[in-house]
C-alpha cells in the first residue's frame, strides 16, 4: 500500500518555474498586442474625425467665398485719394483681398458689406484664414480692419496665395497683385495649405452684383452701381 500512495503521490506535480515564465511571457505578449491594437483603433478614429473636421472646414469656407467673393460690388469710390489708386471698392494683393459683396441673410443680417480675407493670429493660433466684415456705409475701405467683425474659416495655415486673373490681356494673365484702375479681376485663384495637408485649389469667378455695368470683353469694367 505504501509503494502505490508513492507512486501515485508521485503523479501529481504542479507547473514548473520555466513554464510559468513561458506562460507569463506569452500571456505579457498577448497583452502587448491587444493595447497595440486598441492603440492603432483609437489613431484611425482621430484621423478620421479629424478628417472629418477638415472637410467640414474646407465646404463651409468654400461656400462662403463663392457667396461673397462671387458676387462683388463695381461701385466706384467718389474720390480716388492717389493717383494710380484703384476707383474700386476692391484691393487684391498676393495675400489678402478686400471686397465689397453681399453678406449671405443665413450668415448675418444680409446687405452689402465690405470684406478682407487675409491669414491673421487668432486666439492661440498664430496663422489663421479669417475674414473680416463690416457693414458698408458707402465710404472708404475701412481703415482700421482689427476693429471689424472677424470669422476664423481655417486653423493652423501654413500659407495663403492669391492670383488675379487679367483677362484683358491678350491672353488671359495670373498676377498677384491687382493694379489696374479700369476694370476687376474676372476670376481669383485662391491657394490655401494647412499644417495638415493643402486644400484644393479654388478658382472663383467674380461677377458683378445685378446693378453693375458691364461693358465687352467678359471682364468687368469702369461704371457705377
Amino acid at each position: 500500500m505504501s509503494s502505490l500512495a508513492s507512486r501515485h503521490g508521485g503523479g501529481i506535480r504542479g507547473f514548473t518555474l520555466v513554464e510559468m515564465l513561458v506562460a507569463m511571457a506569452l500571456l505579457s505578449l498577448l497583452m502587448l498586442g491587444m493595447v497595440s491594437a486598441l492603440r492603432t483603433m483609437a489613431q484611425t478614429e482621430e484621423r478620421m474625425d479629424l478628417r472629418s473636421e477638415r472637410a467640414d472646414e474646407i465646404r463651409i469656407a468654400n461656400g462662403f467665398l463663392r457667396a461673397t467673393l462671387g458676387r462683388v460690388s463695381m461701385r466706384r469710390m467718389k474720390e480716388v485719394q492717389r493717383e494710380g489708386d484703384t476707383p474700386y471698392f476692391f484691393t487684391g494683393q498676393a495675400n489678402a483681398v478686400a471686397w465689397v459683396g453681399i453678406m449671405p441673410a443665413r450668415h448675418g443680417a444680409g446687405g452689402r458689406y465690405f470684406f478682407r480675407l487675409a491669414l491673421e493670429a487668432a486666439q492661440e493660433d498664430p496663422s489663421a484664414l479669417v475674414i473680416r466684415f463690416v457693414p458698408w456705409n458707402g465710404g472708404g475701405l475701412p481703415l482700421d480692419w482689427s476693429q471689424a467683425e472677424s470669422r476664423v474659416l481655417a486653423n493652423r495655415v501654413k500659407s495663403l496665395v492669391l492670383g488675379y486673373e487679367d483677362s484683358r490681356q491678350p491672353a488671359p494673365t495670373w498676377i498677384s497683385n491687382w493694379s489696374r484702375v479700369d476694370s476687376l479681376p474676372s476670376r481669383i485663384r485662391i491657394d490655401v495649405e494647412t499644417w495638415d495637408g493643402a486644400w484644393p485649389l479654388w478658382v472663383i469667378v467674380m461677377r458683378a452684383l445685378p446693378s453693375s455695368e458691364r461693358s465687352g470683353g467678359g471682364a468687368f469694367s469702369s461704371g457705377t452701381d
